[in-house]
């Protein structure tokens, strides 16, 4: 009896540009040429080159050769202080990914989203990731491991906010003008009874009062520059240390400012919007009115779902800072002089603001 043929194992072999080019009778340049686009090659000759490849079954010239040829992997890296589907749920960081995708445009290239977990043995993380330049956002608390892991790389850089210093370019914001000109508003109405609720200091988002310890180890300077903006109306102020810029982080901050009604602030700044929200939540569930009993101020300038109020707030221009960060990866990556970009925040007053209660 014969013996069935042993059957074959292994993956086939690769279709290369010269399989595709012999089988069209063409000279492999005129064959990347009718891939690329990028020469004067007839239609007829690119419709041949076209049919052999799809009878061949080959896709394309590999992009990772490209890449290696030009040098640049066409990716920018975007790291993120939280996992990224919390990002997803921040309507601030949905507005600077808008922008910097519209700023990169020219570049022709893709956005790489990851965080810093600190994790080595990550797949992408920012010590290994395949990216051409990186915008950092400067209120995660590991902003300065990242920026100190970027230049042992040699990547280019930009910081939304958190002062990276030497030559990288920031996009700022008036964070401490900002709150003081929010800080005022309350004053001018006739508060002196006011606490606030931050972003977290450092990497290990301590909740709860601030201490002198949290507060001399914060890596965050957008918490720093906007708890002294209130301080320069309010000296005293009370501060209370959220763990993230979370609805749910405000909550259980609010509850704990406004749970005894002997110590209850008349007004409450809180470092973003969704802080705010979360704060206008417990007093809602401790029957506190608003802004009749409790007057809260954020930071940001977004729409909150489910939100019931017009929240008096420092609106930022999110969508500008983003895209001025992708602008500026632009210019770097054409060797071109960059420098820093500054912008304003406008205060919004809305009805969760009001003289406190005799």
């Amino acid at each position: 009896m014969n013996a069935e043929p042993a059957p074959t194992t292994g993956a086939l072999p690769r279709v290369t540009l010269a399989d595709v080019a012999a089988h069209a009778g063409v000279s492999a340049s005129t064959a990347s040429l009718a891939f690329s686009g990028s020469g004067p090659v007839a239609d007829a000759t690119k419709e041949r080159v076209l049919a052999a490849a799809s009878a061949l079954g080959y896709a394309g010239p590999d992009p990772r050769a490209r890449s290696l040829r030009r040098g640049r992997s066409g990716i920018v890296g975007v790291v993120l202080e939280e996992r990224v589907r919390a990002a997803f749920l921040d309507p601030v960081k949905i507005r600077m990914l808008d922008g910097l995708a519209d700023g990169i445009a020219p570049l022709g290239a893709g956005l790489l989203l990851f965080t810093d977990s600190g994790d080595p043995a990550s797949p992408v993380n920012i010590d290994n990731a395949p990216v051409d330049a990186v915008v950092l956002i400067g209120c995660s608390p590991k902003f300065f491991r990242q920026v100190d892991a970027l230049q042992r790389r040699g990547i280019p850089m930009v910081a939304i906010e958190g002062a990276p210093g030497g030559d990288i370019p920031e996009i700022t914001i008036d964070n401490r003008d900002a709150t003081r000109r929010g800080a005022e508003h309350l004053r001018n109405l006739g508060h002196t009874d006011v606490a606030t609720v931050t972003l977290p200091f450092e990497p290990t988002r301590t909740r709860g009062p601030l201490t002198a310890e949290v507060e001399a180890a914060a890596t965050v300077d957008t918490a720093v520059e906007r708890l002294r903006g209130a301080r320069d109306v309010y000296p005293d102020i009370r501060v209370r240390v959220a763990g993230g810029s979370l609805i749910e982080e405000g909550l259980e901050a609010g509850l704990a400012l406004l749970a005894d009604a002997a110590t209850r602030p008349t007004a409450i700044i809180a470092q973003s919007d969704l802080l705010a929200a979360g704060v206008l939540r417990a007093a809602d569930e401790l029957g506190i009115a608003v802004p009749g009993e409790l007057s809260v101020v954020g930071f940001d300038g977004i729409h909150v779902d489910g939100l019931r109020h017009d929240l008096t707030t420092l609106a930022q221009p999110s969508t500008a800072k983003g895209r001025a960060a992708g602008e500026t990866v632009v210019r770097m990556l054409a060797g071109e002089p960059v420098t820093d970009t500054a912008f304003a925040s406008e205060l919004h007053i809305g009805d969760t603001t009001a003289p406190p209660r005799a």
